[in-house]
């Protein structure tokens, strides 16, 4: 139970920070579509890799450092790019005023997905590398591994069907604008620094 709490208290506390993952969830809550979808693609998705760090990849990935800086690049371009995407719908407005209107289909919205986790460098160094070092300490790798998969689970699915609590807010054209301005500068910010710390 100890080393399950310490799994769950770790992710928790690395998964909070707002990031583009994070930020494109809340996105998908307010908008009331593929939540479940959305949620679930994060939770399984840190599930693998919270399980491959604990399996020792953590080890793996710092000792290649060609891997990590194809993650930076790629990551950088991708999040340039939708971080920008985002800065002109909150200068043109009016796209996305109502909950669920001109909404991505579901394999755009997972494609979108799956770039923003598997070629963000974040995600790898707090869940592969960060998480894989950690519970290297703790004997019970199993209840750590399982507890730090259950912290993503419940902060993922609390995300995005939390979100709709903030609808009434929403239903203002300028609350949308200033989302998606927020959203733009946190991509383009997270980009920056990747290219800056590289």
């Amino acid at each position: 139970m100890h080393a399950y709490l310490a799994g769950l208290g770790t992710t928790l506390a690395l998964i909070v920070t707002i990031g583009a993952q994070n930020a494109f969830v809340l996105r998908q809550g307010l908008m009331r579509r593929h939540v479940f979808a959305t949620c679930a693609f994060c939770a399984l998705s840190d599930a693998a890799l919270i399980s491959a760090g604990v399996l020792g990849a953590g080890a793996l990935a710092a000792g290649a450092p060609w891997f990590l800086q194809a993650m930076r690049w790629g990551g950088a371009v991708f999040l340039l790019v939708y971080g920008a995407r985002a800065l002109l719908a909150a200068w043109r407005g009016g796209e996305s005023l109502r909950a669920g209107q001109g909404a991505a289909g579901l394999a755009a919205t997972l494609a979108v997905l799956a770039a923003l986790t598997w070629l963000n460098p974040h995600v790898w160094l707090d869940t592969v590398v960060l998480i894989g070092s950690i519970s290297a300490g703790w004997a019970d790798k199993r209840g750590f591994a399982l507890g730090a998969i259950s912290g993503s689970v419940l902060f993922f699915f609390a995300l995005g069907y939390g979100a709709r609590l903030l609808a009434p807010v929403f239903a203002r054209p300028g609350a949308w604008r200033v989302l998606d301005l927020l959203v733009g500068l946190t991509m383009c910010s997270i980009a920056t620094g990747l290219v800056l710390r590289g």
